[in-house]
């Protein structure tokens, strides 16, 4: 018998509804743009993601790539099961952190939608448009959750790149199978026991696992409904149901999941931005103002004497890290990138292999370097991505530089075609012979034309790359 407590319907049959609504008919011209936009920069970071050891051994952990299947793990000559190639190619899309986000989300949108795109429409055959509908409403799911939990979620320590990624998994998968209502709902109360992800791990390799693991729990969620699985309808809002258990009482509002739903479509919104750095997208405020300093005032790290960064708090508490450890976490770390920063002159990806956050000059400026969050800029602020770093020169002229609001690239400052093929070939060509990245890159920037996305995933591989 049904909790009394609880509405007449439930509200994964309400968001299922949702989750159908949307057609081909509502992809708007800047919708499928921006929607291509973010796919050529997830293929782009896969690749390089696909020659990390995060990603590697994944690949040879037994069972992963002996699955029978025919997806291809990108940049390889491995092809596995559908679930096994949306483990490892989610994966390796996040092993750099350099893909992108979405900051309402306060994650990373795109990254559990591509593999369950590649892997079913490499099995079944499917156009391009179709996999441009599904991952428009993944994202709109994703997003729609994060509005529905608001930052709780995120303060609390889950990852919602992990957790509400599962749920936008599970939809896109969904419209991908042409689940029925009643399957899609079954598919997202599924979604609801398989979403985890915990930010203990950040900087780690479980970070980038997180992203293979909910895109592989999303496929198998709306797999096991159109088998005819059974779950609870309300799986979301019971009390011990997904929003109780990773919220808690009074800390969400699930009306916020389709209030003005689709109007206009999430992958619109400003709020959704590429990584011009290869790094935590938290810490790109604060880079983006030292390159101010270094070009504005011909700053030089021989110049510094101290170096003081002030975030907004929200990007500050998980790129704490003073003096990293390892690749992995120079990339949270906001006081290495920014001391990088100066340097360099820039922030590649080459700053976060081997022993870059161990180099001498990098451990000189660290060690006067000052991160603590900004006292101007509110926690409840209705903008939370600023940043003001400021530096004293050893005459004692003090600089400084302040944002105060910078979400990547994106809204009102997007990537050119130029800036994204570089970005694209730099990542590209870290897997892929130099001769296959340019077909590529113009294959994805007409992905709606095409027939069948097998086309595509042929040119996602490279014999000469072994796992």
């Amino acid at each position: 018998m049904k909790n009394p407590t609880l509405p007449a319907e439930a509200l994964t049959r309400r968001l299922a509804r949702k989750v159908l609504s949307i057609g081909k008919a509502d992809l708007t011209p800047l919708a499928i743009q921006q929607a291509k936009t973010c796919l050529i920069d997830a293929i782009g970071v896969s690749l390089a993601g696909s020659v990390e050891d995060a990603t590697r051994i994944l690949l040879r952990t037994p069972g992963v790539a002996q699955a029978p299947g025919r997806c291809r793990v990108i940049g390889t000559s491995t092809v596995t099961s559908a679930l096994e190639a949306a483990l490892v190619n989610g994966t390796a899309a996040h092993a750099l952190d350099y893909d992108d986000f979405s900051s309402i989300m306060g994650g990373h949108h795109t990254v559990p939608l591509l593999p369950v795109m590649l892997a079913l429409g490499e099995e079944r055959g499917l156009p391009g448009e179709d996999l441009l509908l599904a991952y428009v409403v993944g994202v709109e799911v994703e997003i729609r959750m994060a509005r529905a939990l608001g930052f709780h979620h995120y303060d609390k320590g889950w990852h919602p790149t992990s957790t509400l990624g599962t749920f936008g998994a599970a939809a896109a998968a969904a419209r991908l199978l042409a689940l029925d209502e009643a399957q899609c709902a079954t598919a997202l109360s599924i979604a609801a026991s398989m979403a985890a992800g915990i930010k203990a791990n950040f900087g780690t390799m479980v970070k980038p696992f997180h992203a293979g693991q909910c895109a592989r729990n999303g496929l198998l969620a709306a797999l096991l409904a159109q088998a005819g699985y059974d779950a609870e309808p309300f799986a979301l809002e019971d009390p011990q149901g997904f929003l109780h258990v990773f919220n808690g009482v009074g800390t969400f509002d699930t009306e916020l999941l389709f209030k003005d739903w689709a109007a206009p479509l999430e992958i619109e919104g400003k709020t959704i931005a590429l990584k011009q750095f290869p790094c935590c997208g938290s810490t790109h405020p604060a880079i983006t103002m030292m390159l101010r300093l270094v070009r504005e005032e011909g700053l030089r790290a021989q110049d510094v004497a101290r170096i003081e960064i002030l975030p907004h708090g929200r990007r500050l508490r998980h790129t704490d890290t003073p003096l990293p450890q390892s690749p992995l976490e120079a990339k949270f770390s906001v006081q290495y990138v920014v001391a990088r920063a100066l340097l360099d002159g820039s922030v590649r990806l080459k700053d976060f292999e081997g022993e870059a956050y161990a180099e001498p000059a990098i451990r000189a400026l660290l060690a006067v370097t000052e991160a603590r969050p900004h006292p101007d800029m509110a926690d409840d602020a209705e903008e939370q991505w600023g940043a003001e770093v400021i530096v004293w020169r050893h005459d004692g002229q003090r600089l400084a530089r302040r944002i105060e609001q910078l979400v990547g690239r994106g809204g009102d400052t997007p990537m050119t075609r130029e800036e994204m093929w570089e970005k694209f070939e730099d990542c590209a060509q870290r897997a892929l012979p130099g001769d296959q990245i340019a077909p590529l890159f113009e294959t994805l920037e007409r992905f709606e034309e095409l027939d069948d996305v097998s086309r595509l995933t042929r040119l996602l591989a490279a014999d000469a790359v072994q796992a």
